[in-house]
């Protein structure tokens, strides 16, 4: 089992995959997801080869584009895992990673299983707080056509991932009701760390946010 090409041609095909995303998760989510796995990876004991794989595929079918269905992107996944032969374990471990990586509602627990799913969960997760995970909210907002703000819809803490798949609510509100809870779901202790900073830098543009939505 060739691991470089494998990774080689696993990127190509999701390049190739995502070219014409504009929702924010495109190729170059992909490429920032699999950055901050490699760097929490190498002070973890972790496979990187599992790493990479799971990062480079996590969002190739994501549910949010598939109806809602959880079951399309491991399904994906495997199907071009098997094509390049990769060995079952392996296979295996990188279609429950990407099974158990989303955040699911502030009330649903998903908690990785093992190191390697810890390690992509908190990279993918870094990707969406921050100057990019602000940017990313705005775009898939404008994707799907939400409002930017209303102030008289309320942020709700979902209980239930169907009731966190359905919500419409607007952009602003997905920051209390995911982005500012993620900070403290973090695995690792490096993305802890990088989650703090990226975290405190949201809280400073909500804030500016709502000063200038009052005419400040």
């Amino acid at each position: 089992m060739n691991k470089e090409l494998i990774l080689t041609k696993t990127e190509q095909y999701v390049r190739r995959t995502l070219a014409d995303d504009s929702s924010g998760h495109d190729w170059w989510h992909i490429y920032r997801v699999r950055q901050n796995a490699l760097k929490i990876g190498e002070q973890e004991a972790v496979d990187l080869f599992v790493v990479q794989l799971a990062a480079l595929l996590h969002d190739i079918a994501d549910y949010k584009f598939h109806g809602g269905d959880e079951s399309v992107g491991p399904k994906v996944a495997r199907a071009w895992l098997e094509k390049l032969a990769v060995d079952e374990d392996i296979v295996a471990h990188v279609c429950e990673i990407i099974q158990d990586l989303s955040f699911k509602g502030a009330g649903v627990k998903t908690e990785m299983r093992t190191r390697e799913g810890m390690v992509v969960q908190d990279a993918d997760r870094l990707d969406a707080i921050g100057a990019i995970g602000i940017a990313r909210a705005f775009a898939y907002g404008g994707h799907k056509g939400r409002p930017m703000y209303d102030p008289a819809i309320k942020p709700e803490l979902h209980h239930s991932f169907e009731a966190y798949k359905n919500t419409q609510s607007p952009t602003i509100n997905h920051f209390y009701e995911k982005l500012l809870l993620l900070k403290d779901l973090m695995n690792t202790k490096t993305a802890k760390a990088i989650a703090a900073e990226r975290h405190q830098f949201m809280e400073v543009f909500l804030a500016r946010f709502q000063k200038e939505w009052e005419g400040g």
